[in-house]
């Protein structure tokens, strides 16, 4: 299936009201279920027993199919952006990568649609995601950096293997043009703002994957 993605044209903030447990502001959770409701700026999310609401807003990135022809149409009428509803819907099977607001609620910063929930609503707990600015990359290494509250910073760095997904723009199509095999300095560069999932590994941080946010600004040639 060919997935898109997109920023949705949402504003308004909500609290959820949800308990969660304390991390860092750029570690986040991930978990899987069923869209039980969806608001204008946020979502339901029936995870095995229970519901989860997750503020949603204009920074929240939508994978689903068809979303970047909602997007297109979007832009062609004027708008900034399709609605969540108009994207996804009540029963459809979503990822939900979210973190905590300082308010207390839960922000989802991705909602990715998915084939089934599968045998657990709950993602793999050793799965982590941070969030942060590329300050080195190479074929089989990248190091970002942070903040992580109340003026503290941070540096990780991961170990990228062949089963590393990199989800850019182009960079399915710079993919297919070299024969399915994409080399990460090809679609990542130092400054760019990027998401990765990744988990512990013999000693060291594995990044599963790479996707970038925000391409940064290249000088002018």
């Amino acid at each position: 299936m060919r997935r898109f993605y997109l920023v949705l044209a949402v504003t308004a903030l909500v609290a959820a009201g949800w308990p969660t447990t304390q991390a860092l502001a750029q570690d986040s959770s991930k978990t899987r279920g069923t869209i039980s409701a969806l608001g204008g700026d946020s979502v339901t999310v029936k995870v095995r027993d229970q519901e989860m609401k997750f503020r949603v807003d204009a920074k929240t990135v939508v994978e689903a199919k068809g979303a970047g022809t909602k997007d297109r149409q979007a832009e062609a009428a004027g708008k900034a952006g399709p609605k969540l509803s108009e994207v996804v819907k009540a029963g459809d099977a979503v990822e939900v990568t979210y973190v905590d607001a300082p308010s207390g609620a839960l922000r989802a910063t991705h909602i990715r649609s998915i084939l089934s929930v599968g045998n657990t609503g709950e993602a793999k707990p050793s799965e982590m995601v941070s969030n942060g600015t590329v300050k080195s990359v190479t074929a089989n290494a990248i190091s970002i950096s942070g903040s992580s509250g109340a003026g503290a910073t941070f540096t990780q760095s991961f170990t990228i293997e062949p089963s590393t997904k990199v989800i850019a723009k182009g960079a399915g199509t710079a993919a297919a043009a070299k024969g399915g095999k994409l080399v990460l300095t090809e679609a990542v560069a130092a400054g760019d703002r990027v998401s990765v999932s990744y988990h512990e590994g013999g000693g060291a941080l594995q990044a599963s994957e790479v996707r970038v946010l925000t391409k940064a600004a290249r000088p002018k040639t």
